[in-house]
C-alpha cells in the first residue's frame, strides 16, 4: 500500500517537509508547486532530495483554470500545461493534478471539457506523463466527481483518469457509494481529508478547517470502502489545509498524517476485505477493560503529603516493591503506584516535572497485541534495564513523555503478587470503588494528536469538544470513552498560562494527567467517611449551593448533604452525577470522588467553572502564585 501526503498538509519549508514526512513513514509526497517555486533548488535537485530520502514524488499539483475556456485563453492553458509538463519531467514525477475550473470566463459542457483534456491527454502521452481530473467543491461547472468521471469517459484518453478527493464528495454531501461505478483503473490518484461539520462556505471551510482522517465528522472510511471497491490499487495520499497545522511541529503532524492513514485503511479491511489486498494486517482496535494502576513519580516532601493524602481518602498501603523505592497504595479496584526511585523513568520524569503521573497501567485482553498495533500506528516502544523479581510488562510512550503500560489475563496479571511484598496495615476504606476517568492536561495544539492517538489505538469514541470557562480563560475538552465506559480519558487543551490548566503546563514543562477521578457507588456515604479520616475536601462557595436549589428540583435533606460535604451536582434526561474534589496537591494536580447515577455519561462539565474557582481560592490562601 502506498502512502502519501502533500507538502501543503504540513510546516516548514520544503526540505523540513520532506524530511518529517521520510521519518513518519509515508512511502511518496505529492509536491504542492507553492512549496516548489519558494525551494531555490532546481526541479531536478529537488526530485533527487526527495528519492535521496526515500521517498516517491507522486503527484504535481495544483494545474487551475484548464478546461472550458475560450479560444484565446485555451491556447494559453496549453502554454501554461507545458510548461509544468517540463518542471515534472525534471521532479521525475509522471501525475499533474488538474482541478475543474473557477475561470470566471469558463464555458460550460461535458464535450467541451472532455475535448480539451483528450488534447492534453494526447500531449501528456507524448512525454510519458499522465493527467489527472478533480471535480473541486465550488468548481464553476463542474463540482462533482460524477461530473469529473463523466469528463473523463469522454476524453477516452489512457492518459487521462481521475482524481478522487474525500473532501469535496463528502463536503457537499455525494453519496459516496456513487464511486462504486467507476472502474478502479480509471482513478489516477485518491486524496483523503476530514473536517469537522461546520456550516460555512465550501472554500473556506477547506482552505482552514480540514484535517486528518478520525479527526473530524466526514464520513472518510466510507468514501474509502467505496474507492476498494472499484479495484483501485495506487496511491493512498492526504491533502490537508489547516490553519492550526500550519503552525504546528512538521515531525507530529506528519506522524499523525501517516497514523489517521494506516488506522483508516486497517478499518476498510476489516469492512470491505474482498476488495482490500495488499493493505496490512494489524491487531483489532484493542478493548481496554479497565485502568489497571496509576503512577506517580514523587520524593522528598511531596511524596509523603501524598501518602498522607491517600491514607485520608481510605487507601491502604498494600505493598513495598521487592528492590525499588515504589509502594503499592489500593483500595477497591483502585491502584496507586507511588514511585520515589533517583532513577530510571520515574527518576527523570520527576527531575523534569516534580511530582508527576509518569506511567498509566490499562488492562487489556492483549499486551503484545496492543503493543503490535501501537507500533505500527507510529508508536514509539518503551523499556528500561529490569530489576531483580520484575517482569517485562509490554509499554509504550504516552503524553508528555509519560508511559503506558499493557496488562492481560497471562502472567502479566500476576506482577502485583510477583513484584511487590504484601504489607499488613489495613483501612476501612471509604468506598473508592474504580478509577472512573483519567483527566489529561495539555497544549490545545496538541488535542486532535492525542485524540487520534487513542481513538486509532484503543475501541474508543470520542464526544463532542466543549468550553471549559476558568475565571482566566477558555480550556477546550474532549472526552474520548471505550463503549464500556470502564475507560474514560478527558483530554484538557490550554491556550493560555492563565487558566489552572495552563499553569499545570508551565510549571509542568509539558501535558501529563492533571488529575485522576474515583468512582464510588454512594458518594455520601463516602464523604461520611472521609470525614472521619481527616480528608480535606475542596472548599465551595455557599453561592453554587443557592444557585443548584434554584436549577434543580432537590431533596432539601440532600442538598443539605452535598453543602456540608462540598459535593457538586449535574444532571441530564439519562441520569445523575455527583462530584467531590481533594484540594491540589503537588502544585495543581488534584483528585475527584464521582458517583454516577442512571446511564449520565459527562463529567460535570457545568460544573467546572466553580471548582477552578474554588482551587484558585484555595491556591492563594495557601500563598501559591495565582494563575
Amino acid at each position: 500500500m502506498k502512502t502519501g501526503i502533500a507538502t501543503v498538509s504540513i510546516s516548514g519549508n520544503l526540505e523540513e517537509k520532506i524530511e518529517a514526512i521520510a521519518a513518519a513513514g509515508f512511502t511518496g509526497i505529492e509536491i504542492f508547486e507553492q512549496d516548489f517555486i519558494a525551494d531555490i533548488r532546481s526541479p531536478r535537485a529537488v526530485g533527487q532530495r526527495i528519492r535521496d530520502a526515500g521517498l516517491e514524488v507522486m503527484l504535481f499539483q495544483p494545474f487551475r483554470d484548464f478546461e472550458g475556456l475560450p479560444d484565446g485563453l485555451r491556447a494559453k492553458a496549453f502554454d501554461r500545461a507545458e510548461r509544468k509538463f517540463d518542471v515534472m519531467q525534471e521532479l521525475g514525477c509522471d501525475l499533474v493534478l488538474v482541478c475543474s475550473s473557477v475561470h470566471p470566463q469558463a464555458l460550460g459542457g461535458i464535450d467541451r471539457a472532455a475535448a480539451d483534456f483528450a488534447e492534453l491527454g494526447v500531449r501528456a502521452a507524448a512525454r510519458g506523463l499522465r493527467v489527472g481530473y478533480e471535480a473541486l467543491a465550488w468548481g464553476r461547472h463542474v463540482n462533482d466527481h460524477r461530473d469529473a468521471w463523466e469528463i473523463v469517459r469522454r476524453a477516452d484518453h489512457p492518459s487521462v483518469g481521475l482524481i478522487l478527493d474525500s473532501f469535496h464528495t463528502l463536503g457537499r454531501g455525494i453519496d459516496p457509494d456513487t464511486i462504486r461505478r467507476i472502474p478502479g483503473d480509471r482513478i489516477f490518484f485518491v486524496q483523503l481529508a476530514d473536517a469537522p461539520a461546520i456550516e460555512m462556505d465550501p472554500l473556506y471551510w477547506s482552505r482552514h478547517f480540514r484535517n486528518m482522517p478520525g479527526e473530524g465528522d466526514l464520513a472518510v472510511t466510507d468514501f474509502m470502502r467505496a474507492v476498494m471497491a472499484t479495484g483501485y490499487d495506487g496511491p493512498i495520499s492526504l491533502e490537508i489545509f489547516n490553519d492550526q497545522f500550519r503552525g504546528g511541529s512538521p515531525g507530529t503532524i506528519a506522524q499523525d498524517g501517516h497514523r489517521s492513514l494506516i488506522a483508516l485503511m486497517d478499518e476498510v479491511r476489516r469492512a470491505e476485505p474482498a476488495s482490500s489486498a495488499g493493505i496490512p494486517a494489524l491487531p483489532a482496535p484493542i478493548e481496554v477493560r479497565d485502568t489497571a494502576f496509576v503512577e506517580f513519580a514523587a520524593q522528598g516532601s511531596d511524596l509523603i503529603a501524598l501518602e498522607q493524602l491517600l491514607e485520608s481518602m481510605g487507601f491502604r498501603r498494600a505493598g513495598r516493591h521487592v528492590s525499588k523505592q515504589v509502594t503499592l497504595w489500593q483500595q477497591g479496584d483502585i491502584r496507586f503506584v507511588l514511585n520515589a526511585e533517583t532513577g530510571g523513568h520515574a527518576g527523570t520524569a520527576w527531575n523534569a516535572r516534580g511530582t508527576t503521573v509518569c506511567d498509566i497501567g490499562l488492562s487489556v485482553g492483549s499486551a503484545p497485541d496492543t503493543v503490535a498495533r501501537a507500533t505500527a500506528l507510529g508508536a514509539r516502544p518503551f523499556s528500561q534495564p529490569l530489576g531483580p523479581g520484575e517482569l517485562p510488562i509490554p509499554a509504550i510512550r504516552g503524553l508528555g513523555g509519560s508511559v503506558m503500560h499493557f496488562i492481560d489475563d497471562g502472567t502479566l496479571s500476576e506482577v502485583w503478587d510477583v513484584e511487590f511484598r504484601p504489607e499488613d496495615g489495613s483501612t476501612p476504606g471509604a468506598g473508592l470503588t474504580r478509577i472512573d476517568h483519567v483527566a489529561q492536561t495539555m497544549t490545545y495544539d496538541e488535542m486532535l494528536s492525542w485524540s487520534l492517538f487513542y481513538t486509532t489505538l484503543f475501541d474508543m469514541q470520542k464526544a463532542p469538544m466543549v468550553d471549559v470557562v476558568d475565571p482566566d480563560g477558555l480550556v477546550r475538552s474532549r472526552a474520548i470513552a471505550s463503549p464500556t465506559g470502564k475507560f474514560r480519558i478527558t483530554l484538557n487543551g490550554a491556550e493560555t498560562h492563565r487558566t489552572l490548566a495552563g499553569a499545570f503546563l508551565a510549571e509542568g514543562f509539558g501535558g501529563t494527567v492533571q488529575h485522576v477521578a474515583l468512582a464510588t457507588d454512594d458518594i455520601f456515604a463516602t464523604a461520611a467517611a472521609l470525614a472521619k479520616t481527616g480528608f480535606a475536601p475542596l472548599d465551595l462557595s455557599p453561592n453554587y449551593f443557592d444557585d443548584l436549589a434554584a436549577r434543580f428540583d432537590l431533596e432539601p435533606d440532600m442538598l443539605a448533604q452535598m453543602r456540608a460535604a462540598n459535593i457538586l451536582y449535574d444532571a441530564d434526561g439519562t441520569g445523575e452525577f455527583f462530584q467531590l474534589y481533594s484540594r491540589p496537591f503537588a502544585g495543581q494536580m488534584f483528585l475527584e470522588i464521582v458517583e454516577r447515577r442512571g446511564a449520565y455519561a459527562g463529567y460535570g462539565a457545568p460544573n467546572a467553572p466553580f471548582r477552578i474557582a474554588a482551587q484558585k481560592r484555595f491556591q492563594r490562601v495557601k500563598g501559591m502564585p495565582a494563575t
